[in-house]
């Protein structure tokens, strides 16, 4: 079962640990939650990836992974391999905590893709500094994902009147462009602004730029 904080998924930065040494997640739980992040202990992957399957969801402030190389059930080089195979890794930062002779096995990980890796023993605050960094990340990444959801919610006519009035043009020279009335840009323009979730042609240019 996993051990520490059960996962919630609450508008907070959350921090999960999968290593099966239990002093170990406890210590880092404490870390975590001395800086205010949640934090979520798993004794395997197996339970991570059970959380995982039946949450469907990302904290809106960034979700990291401290991940133990070596585990009983499944490495974790081989749940850094299922985490990319989903495209979770960008959403959820993986910072390796490897042994001495796991080094070589994280380095390729980290040429794959895994945000970084610290080997035991660590320092503690070299390590938060960095898990709040993956989390910074985590936001940005969650931030572009919202916004291509957005962008791909648009019909084809939305989206080339978007593309006119980020060059500048307004609605008659849209409408002329495009062979259609004003007012069916008017119609497209107040579409396209409710589902970018935006007031103005500034604010949906900021939020694409």
């Amino acid at each position: 079962m996993p051990a520490g904080d059960t996962p919630g998924r609450e508008d907070d930065k959350v921090l999960h640990i999968v290593d099966d040494e239990e002093a170990i997640r406890d210590s880092l739980i404490w870390l975590a939650q001395s800086r205010r992040i949640e934090a979520s202990g798993y004794d395997g992957v197996r339970p991570f990836l059970d959380m995982l399957d039946t949450s469907h969801a990302f904290s809106p402030e960034g979700d990291c992974l401290l991940l133990d190389m070596r585990m009983p059930d499944m490495s974790g080089a081989l749940l850094f391999d299922t985490l990319a195979s989903r495209g979770l890794t960008q959403r959820m930062p993986v910072i390796f905590l490897t042994g001495h002779g796991d080094v070589p096995m994280a380095v390729d990980c980290l040429k794959r893709g895994a945000f970084d890796f610290f080997e035991k023993p660590f320092n503690d605050n070299t390590l938060m500094d960095r898990v709040q960094e993956a989390l910074q990340a985590s936001l940005a990444a969650g931030d572009q994902a919202q916004v291509q959801a957005r962008l791909a919610s648009l019909s084809p006519r939305e989206r080339e009147v978007m593309d006119l009035i980020l060059e500048g043009k307004m609605n008659k020279v849209i409408a002329d462009i495009m062979g259609i009335t004003m007012r069916t840009v008017e119609v497209h323009r107040a579409n396209l602004f409710t589902k970018m979730g935006v007031r103005t042609a500034v604010e949906l240019a900021r939020l694409l730029k």
